[in-house]
């Protein structure tokens, strides 16, 4: 429909009653309280789309929903907008009758945005009840330039209860420009969209139209600089693509291409239709109710959509926090598992440590006699151990046992951070954070001498724990002829085997090893207490091994909550939208 008077747009009729004014608000606070707690920091396949959707939704609740809700009385406020070079500014100032905003002549253009009120509504927008991002600058100062600002400007020429705002390019080169420009569309009661005979067609503003159809924002468009001989057939083509977008019954004002006054106007019969219809729906409040309560109304019937949108993208950040927090629990378990089975399958008892073992007990023929009888293998090894120093070889078995337990834990804390790492790096928002903090592909810097420590800490509980349960027998020849420390090495060999002691009957050097330490200490202290003490043994390594392992793992997750801050890891827009549509 083509307007040619200065009657108020017809087809803007009531589509809902009044939000309830007592209730509204406040669940209107809430959801915004939600959105704002929602976070999407972890680089997810849809993460960008997911932070321009939470920033579009909060903008809108902030500029306009919510004071919108709060003011139904509140001017109307119609925000000019279009393409690069469209006359926006020159509409304006043609419409006021002054020169009330700076057209740019060099693109882009950076200012404050302008809006011109009439002096009477001015405490409506000098608040922060709008756009409460902006800085409220008043004059010609230097501000003006500054597009984090927006310039007031009082003309009785604007009539009360509307309210006029000069927005920057929709499709500025500069990104701030841009989305300025969206976030003032956002805040629109009215959208009045400038474009030229040229550039309608453009991508860019039907993108915004299509936003605003979705929105329920109501639109006005104006055709600008249009040459006489083809006015009917841009008219013609224009008014296509707006019926096929919805838009067919939305007021539409063409202006010829004209030649400007020397303050830079447009002829007065260019814009007379334009300035008519705005008055008129200053003048009849019942036309500015219609226009208002059904842009706020469109605006909230979109939030249901717009929020469960925010609520599946925050799902997925959390399953990718989570899935991200369990790669490194699993990789650790593993690994402590890994630890569990070496130090029961009797793997540590070959190579070096039985080499010392058998320099410990002079073994070779003692493992040949083993069958032989086990109370006269271990006099023999009880005779011969009385007649030489013991110190040195039970030391050299000890620091064997040391480096064979050191080198276990470290393999497995080493395996375990590759794990961890290769897994971020195929989870989704994992990638980024693994590329950029590189040393957690490995175990961190000194875990090497921690795993040293916690090893001799071992070490010095078995032998704590032998001479607590030797007490009176210290003095017996039999503990004698071992030591504390020989003791001791003895009761960590027949930890690291499945049952605390492998049986007669199992064959291997390393088994044999094993049943003959187990032997010559069940001669000193007998069969349970060496089963309570080797599983003791065993349960304090692991205890130690699975602190060393924690703290490894805490390494991810501290990287991990570093990332994410504080995103919630609960849902609060959910319930936020079922308030919102209870108080409607």
């Amino acid at each position: 429909m083509w307007a040619s008077g200065v009657a108020a747009d017809s087809r803007l009729l009531p589509v809902s009653q009044v939000p309830d004014p007592s209730r509204l608000p406040a669940a209107l606070d809430q959801l915004r309280a939600a959105v704002e707690g929602t976070h999407f920091p972890l680089e997810t396949p849809r993460a960008e789309q997911a932070r321009a959707g939470r920033g579009d939704l909060l903008n809108q609740l902030r500029d306009y929903i919510i004071p919108r809700a709060n003011s139904l009385d509140a001017p109307l406020l119609a925000v000019v907008g279009g393409s690069t070079g469209a006359g926006k500014s020159t509409l304006v100032n043609s419409i006021v009758g002054e020169t009330v905003t700076t057209p740019g002549v060099l693109r882009p253009t950076t200012r404050a945005s302008t809006l011109i009120h009439h002096p009477d509504d001015a405490h409506w927008f000098t608040t922060k009840r709008i756009l409460p991002e902006l800085a409220r600058l008043t004059g010609d100062s230097a501000g003006a330039h500054d597009p984090n600002t927006l310039r007031l400007v009082a003309s009785v020429s604007v009539p009360r209860g509307l309210a006029l705002l000069d927005a920057p390019d929709i499709d500025s080169v500069v990104s701030a420009n841009r989305d300025l420009a969206r976030q003032l569309l956002s805040a629109a009661d009215l959208w009045i969209f400038v474009t030229t005979a040229t550039r309608y067609a453009d991508a860019v503003p039907w993108e915004l139209l299509q936003q605003a159809i979705h929105r329920g924002t109501s639109v006005a468009v104006v055709l600008d600089r249009v040459p006489m001989d083809a006015m009917e057939e841009v008219r013609a083509d224009l008014a296509g693509m707006l019926m096929e977008r919805g838009l067919g019954q939305s007021p539409v004002f063409a202006v010829a291409e004209s030649t400007l006054s020397k303050t830079g106007m447009l002829p007065v019969s260019e814009v007379t239709r334009i300035r008519g219809w705005l008055s008129s729906l200053a003048a009849d409040a019942h036309a500015r109710s219609i226009v208002i309560r059904r842009t706020l109304d469109g605006a909230l019937d979109s939030l249901n959509e717009r929020g469960r949108s925010l609520q599946s993208l925050s799902q997925e950040q959390r399953s990718a926090a989570d899935e991200l927090r369990q790669a490194p629990q699993q990789a650790y378990s593993a690994a402590l598992d890994g630890v569990k089975e070496g130090v029961q399958d009797g793997s540590l008892l070959r190579g070096e440590v039985l080499a010392r073992w058998q320099e410990f007990v002079g073994t070779g023929e003692l493992l040949r006699q083993l069958e032989a009888g086990v109370g006269r293998m271990r006099d023999r090894v009880v005779g011969a151990l009385r007649g030489r120093g013991r110190a040195e070889p039970a030391e050299n078995l000890g620091e064997a046992l040391h480096s064979g337990v050191a080198a276990l834990l470290v393999n497995h804390a080493e395996t375990a951070a590759i794990a961890s790492a290769r897994a971020w790096r195929t989870t989704p928002g994992g990638a980024p954070i693994i590329e950029k903090h590189r040393e957690l592909g490995s175990a961190s810097k000194g875990f090497g001498e921690q795993v040293e420590r916690a090893v001799r800490d071992w070490q010095g509980d078995v032998m704590d724990m032998v001479r607590e349960e030797a007490g009176s027998r210290r003095t017996t020849a039999r503990f004698l002829a071992f030591g504390i420390n020989g003791i001791a090495v003895m009761l960590m060999l027949i930890s690291f085997s499945a049952t605390a002691g492998l049986t007669g009957a199992e064959v291997g050097i390393a088994g044999g090893s094993a049943v003959l330490a187990q032997r010559l200490l069940e001669a000193i202290f007998g069969d349970q207490a060496v089963r309570t003490l080797s599983a003791k043994a065993r349960r304090l390594l692991l205890e130690r091994t699975t602190e060393l392992f924690e703290a490894e793992e805490q390494r991810f997750e501290k990287v991990l909550s570093d990332e994410i801050g504080q995103a919630s890891t609960d849902d609060r827009i959910g319930p936020a939208l079922a308030a919102v549509k209870a108080a409607r």
